[in-house]
């Protein structure tokens, strides 16, 4: 009975971020503008046509690096882990690499068993160039998301694999119990920690990195812990070029996870 009604609370609250992301994400508030824009326009009432022109200003900046890049800025964007700052860790015999997951595909054809995401593929490249240039062990957090709707396996069983088997460097770590982004801190700082750790490199995407910083410093300061940020994602130049402001797959992909981020720090996830 207990089973029952905890997967039904399960699907609702999937149910409700589906749908309300789904509302709140791009392009949706813009086309619900234009469409307001036009109902007004074509009754005659007044601002009709510059809500229609707002919302296709709106839709196309959406789509665009450049609007990524402005609100990753607007957000507060992290500085990239320096050379420095590596260097100085080099020799240090009391730190971790952690990567942190942004999900997994359960099923691809071609390959036997699960892949990452782009995302997480990007963060794990990341995370295994600078365990490598720093000399520190690996690991790596990602269980199962609230929206999952069935039981999968965890983003680190699949992580693990890919590590040891395309990058030939088995993970240290690899804690896969996590739903969220609190729970990747207050589930592995302790980890951690049990095995001496004092320094942690976290890894994520640089519009991840607000948030994951607060649950890992929160966390990591129970303990001594000292938490760098590493981020990944980071555009050199995204703003002087004519195709950073024209549409493109990267650019309203990068737009929607920094709202999507910026939500989910104001909802305190």
């Amino acid at each position: 009975m207990s089973a029952m009604i905890l997967r039904v609370m399960h699907f609702d609250y999937s149910f409700f971020k589906t749908g309300l992301l789904a509302a709140l994400m791009p392009p949706v508030p813009f086309l619900a503008l234009a469409a307001w824009g036009g109902w007004r326009l074509r009754r005659g009432r007044w601002g009709g046509g510059w809500l229609t022109a707002l919302a296709l200003i709106a839709l196309w900046l959406s789509t665009t690096e450049a609007a990524g890049e402005l609100l990753s800025r607007a957000a507060g964007q992290p500085a990239p882990l320096s050379p420095t700052v590596m260097a100085s860790l080099q020799g240090q015999t009391d730190g971790a690499v952690l990567v942190l997951g942004a999900g997994v595909r359960q099923v691809v054809p071609g390959f036997s068993g699960g892949r990452p995401t782009d995302l997480t593929s990007e963060r794990l490249s990341y995370g295994v160039w600078l365990a490598r240039r720093i000399g520190w062990p690996l690991g790596f957090s990602g269980g199962i998301g609230w929206t999952a709707k069935e039981l999968k396996v965890p983003e680190a069983a699949v992580v693990a694999q890919v590590a040891a088997q395309d990058y030939q460097m088995p993970l240290r770590w690899a804690e896969g119990r996590s739903r969220d982004t609190r729970e990747n801190a207050i589930n592995t700082i302790p980890l951690l920690a049990q095995a001496g750790v004092k320094q942690v490199v976290l890894v994520t995407h640089e519009a991840h990195m607000r948030r994951a910083l607060r649950a890992f410093e929160a966390e990591a300061s129970r303990f001594g812990m000292r938490v760098l940020p590493a981020p990944v994602g980071l555009r050199e130049d995204a703003l002087t070029a004519f195709s950073d402001w024209c549409p493109s797959v990267p650019g309203f992909a990068r737009v929607r996870y920094i709202i999507y981020e910026t939500l989910a720090w104001w909802a305190g996830r």
